[in-house]
């Protein structure tokens, strides 16, 4: 068995290649079973998010498990080999345990330390539970990764004012507002006429980083308006007005900045509804966080719009990266350590069929004689005094396994392991 993951991210592929193959929460289910309908896969596991896809597995053979892998993503995204597979990347082993912890730490994130990615590796074990396709392989890879994450935020700084994708899509806000005021920094938002579409996790943090930056009015745009009211209700300090997806255009007319992030599948916002609109402002800012795009690509070519995606973000990223790198260096070696403690658990898993059997064929022996003794013993002999009998019988037995068992699977080198494996097996005859 291997442990594998196959994917893509935003150091690979562009947005509109991610965005083929982001998978929702509706559909997690259905590509769950897809996966572990190839023989190959024997454990799953999903991380979906704006900036990555990957699919963690246990698998029965490395190649044929990462080309089952890759020909579910082919099938999903609906892409060709010459499209699509330049894109993917894929560890194994050790390189996957490495690459899941570096994610869960913040250390691959387009945004250096961010925390909202933990809380992503946490909803893929809760979905992977959930849909009971994990074992207990990849649960407690999973978990591990989780604390690990944990970990590297308690013990460097790295967590410490590290932005997320919201908070970048702000900053990048404030950035292109102060070059078009011939000044290469960022400036307030105060004098912005605000929107936000979608009320969702990351458009409480763009209405939080937007407070931050001088903004005390915008409207907020969602299907549901109950769902606007009740985010809102949380910012008693900016004068939101709430409005249906229904007056979307009566918002681009009148506002001079957009900031999107919905669960669409498709743009929501194309160079139609922009050429169709009557007295929009003579200049319109859209910035799109949404993967899927909310925002369609045409609309860039259209005169007085300002239109950036999430790939766009590197712009004020790279700004704030220098710092975060030294801090990323004492995250590695944590990370070094928590692999080495996984993959000598892994390693101790080799041991576990003997042991059972040892374990099993000292059993065997054990009913064995004890019920010749309780035979001897004749009916005098009390249902307490027979069930006092067996717990000595099978104490002895787990005080003699304990130390051969403890030695077999404690931290050593593999071929003393093997060697001490084939030993038991001789003198047991097992």
């Amino acid at each position: 068995m291997h442990i594998a993951v196959v994917g893509l991210s935003h150091r690979t592929a562009p947005v509109e290649v991610r965005e083929k193959l982001s998978i929702s929460e509706q559909h997690i289910e259905s590509s769950f079973r897809a996966l572990k309908s190839k023989e190959e896969i024997i454990e799953v596991s999903i991380l979906s998010t704006c900036n990555r896809l990957e699919i963690y597995a246990l698998v029965q053979k490395s190649d044929s498990g990462v080309d089952a892998i890759k020909a579910f993503l082919k099938d999903h995204s609906g892409l060709s080999d010459n499209d699509l597979f330049p894109h993917l990347f894929n560890y194994n082993q050790e390189e996957a345990v490495s690459h899941l912890m570096r994610v869960a730490s913040g250390l691959d994130s387009l945004v250096l330390g961010e925390g909202q990615i933990l809380s992503q590796v946490k909803k893929m074990v809760r979905l992977g539970q959930e849909n009971k396709v994990l074992g207990p392989i990849l649960n407690r890879l999973l978990t591990q990764a989780v604390s690990t994450g944990k970990r590297v935020r308690s013990e460097t700084n790295l967590g410490t004012g590290a932005v997320s994708i919201s908070s970048a899509a702000v900053e990048l806000a404030q950035l292109k507002l102060g070059q078009s005021l011939g000044k290469d920094q960022l400036v307030t938002l105060e004098s912005e006429i605000v929107s936000v579409v979608g009320a969702g996790r990351m458009s409480r943090l763009l209405l939080q980083h937007l407070q931050a930056k001088g903004c005390s009015k915008l409207n907020l745009i969602n299907r549901s308006l109950d769902k606007a009211k009740a985010l809102a209700n949380d910012f008693p300090n900016i004068n939101i007005h709430c409005c249906l997806l229904s007056e979307l255009d009566h918002s681009l007319c009148n506002s001079s900045l957009v900031f999107t992030s919905t669960a669409s599948e498709k743009p929501i916002i194309d160079s139609h509804r922009i050429n169709s609109l009557q007295d929009r402002r003579s200049s319109l800012r859209l910035i799109d966080i949404g993967v899927p795009r909310n925002i369609s690509a045409d609309v860039k070519g259209i005169s007085g719009i300002d239109s950036h995606d999430v790939d766009d973000l590197h712009e004020v990223v790279n700004r704030n990266q220098e710092t975060r790198q030294k801090l990323a260096l004492q995250a590695e070696n944590l990370i070094q350590e928590e692999r080495r403690l996984f993959l000598e658990w892994w390693e101790s898993l080799e041991a576990v069929p003997l042991i059972n059997s040892l374990r099993s064929s000292l059993e065997t022996i054990r009913k064995e004689e004890l019920q010749k003794a309780l035979s001897r013993m004749g009916p005098d002999f009390s249902a307490r005094e027979r069930k006092v009998v067996e717990a000595l019988s099978k104490g002895i037995i787990n005080k003699i396994l304990h130390t051969p068992v403890t030695k077999l699977r404690a931290p050593q080198d593999r071929s003393e392991r093997l060697d001490s494996l084939k030993k038991i097996q001789n003198l047991f005859d097992l």
